[in-house]
């Protein structure tokens, strides 16, 4: 591929070249002849044509460099703009291999700084869509630590501020210092702005990012030069950020797409597929013992029935937050269905027992819905198969168990009543 690109230029460059030597040779050869035909028969010097043609020449050749650097110079900027196309291809055809959304913008982020002539550091700040509040999610060449300290609004900004609240465009501050001064920021939060970078940042270059329509942050390149970034810039960091607000939706999306196919859309709880998948991974602890634990809800249809089914939904939440809240980081939590969960955690068996204890206590508590759910236990020995049938039996004999308890006291209360 480089040695056909440099084929293609080498043959531009030697058709140029003929054509060129044909406009300048063209003239002078009509120099010539006109001043033949028209000269006078005596008294006459060649002199006043090669002032002629010397003149022809030094324009021709002045107008010549003039176009060839202006084509040197679209060039360079049509790699710029091929090496955003590139890195943006890039950074959303490998979106999936970034852990987060912190991972990915700092990809983009270290790749905006590289692209843009003139940028030493960079930054890009969130929006809190509803208080309008501002943080820094990823930095370049600067103290992320220092602008965490940060306490400022969009209002705040100078992006907001130049582009009267609209954040619709690219805005080139040449002056950091006095454009924070005339802000409603603390002088604290001004000297933290101007010294969060190992040298000076006198010039910035702001870009809104926006997703759906929404203001989802700004990409801010920084340079300790005045006056380091053209309109040029301020074009290609236009396409930059179009194009980012591009990926940054097709990573969300592919994020969306991950969790529906992996986590519970109701409860955030693993899915019965990817726990089955985690199960692959589990790391025993022979001194604590594996356990599974099968909780079921035990009055789900009466909660329907009596309240709705958005009752019920908010019940089944309730039981898998007060389940993480006890064995989020013991082992791994799923959701199989309905009003099932099934849990995979490390022992000993005693302290899940007691675990399980306050969970009822805690549910009874914060709900008035009565809330309360039946358990089996099995010890796990990388038998899934077993250990599941072990639990879920032991599941439903203690919801039999109530079952036949709670009958019972009916039948004791209807005698009572009888005897009255």
């Amino acid at each position: 591929m480089k040695l056909r690109d440099n084929f293609k230029r080498k043959t531009i460059d030697r058709l140029d070249y003929r054509y060129h030597l044909l406009l300048l040779i063209v003239p002078i050869v009509l120099f010539v002849l006109l001043f033949v035909f028209n000269a006078p028969t005596e008294g006459w010097t060649i002199l006043p044509l090669l002032f002629v043609c010397l003149i022809y020449v030094i324009a021709y050749s002045l107008i010549y460099y003039l176009h060839q650097g202006r084509l040197t110079r679209l060039w360079q900027h049509l790699e710029q703009v091929v090496s955003i196309n590139d890195a943006i291809y890039e950074l959303a055809h490998l979106s999936s291999q970034y852990k987060n959304e912190h991972a990915f913008l700092d990809a983009l982020l270290n790749k905006a700084v590289c692209i843009i002539n003139g940028a030493e550091m960079g930054s890009i700040i969130k929006v809190n869509e509803e208080t309008h509040k501002l943080h820094f999610e990823s930095v370049v060449g600067l103290d992320l630590n220092m602008l965490k300290q940060l306490n400022f609004s969009l209002e705040q900004s100078f992006e907001y501020r130049l582009t009267k609240g609209k954040c619709d465009r690219v805005v080139v501050v040449d002056d950091m210092k006095n454009i924070n001064a005339a802000s409603t920021l603390t002088g604290e939060e001004q000297h933290i702005l101007l010294t969060a970078a190992k040298q000076p940042i006198r010039s910035t270059l702001s870009s809104p990012i926006r997703i759906d329509g929404k203001l989802y942050g700004m990409l801010n390149l920084d340079s300790s030069s005045v006056g380091a970034f053209s309109d040029y810039d301020r074009n290609l960091v236009s396409i930059l950020t179009h194009e980012a607000s591009n990926a940054i939706a097709l990573y969300q999306k592919s994020l969306q797409i991950t969790k529906l196919a992996n986590f519970d859309n109701l409860t955030g709880l693993y899915n019965r597929k990817n726990f089955e998948d985690a199960l692959q991974h589990w790391q025993p602890k022979a001194h604590l013992g594996s356990f599974l634990v099968i909780i079921d809800m035990d009055n789900l249809k009466t909660i329907n029935d009596q309240h709705g089914h958005q009752a019920g939904d908010m019940a089944i939440k309730r039981v898998a937050n007060t389940i993480l809240s006890y064995w989020k980081h013991k082992g791994i939590i799923s959701r199989f269905g309905g009003d099932e969960f099934v849990a995979l955690c490390h022992g000993p068996l005693e302290l899940l027992e007691s675990d399980l204890d306050a969970m009822r206590v805690k549910l009874h508590q914060e709900s008035s819905l009565n809330l309360n759910f039946s358990v089996g236990i099995a010890a796990y020995d990388n038998d899934w198969a077993k250990s599941f049938k072990q639990a879920d039996q032991a599941m439903y004999e203690q919801k039999r168990g109530k079952k036949k308890a709670i009958k019972a006291l009916e039948a004791i209360a209807a005698n009572n009543q009888l005897a009255r």
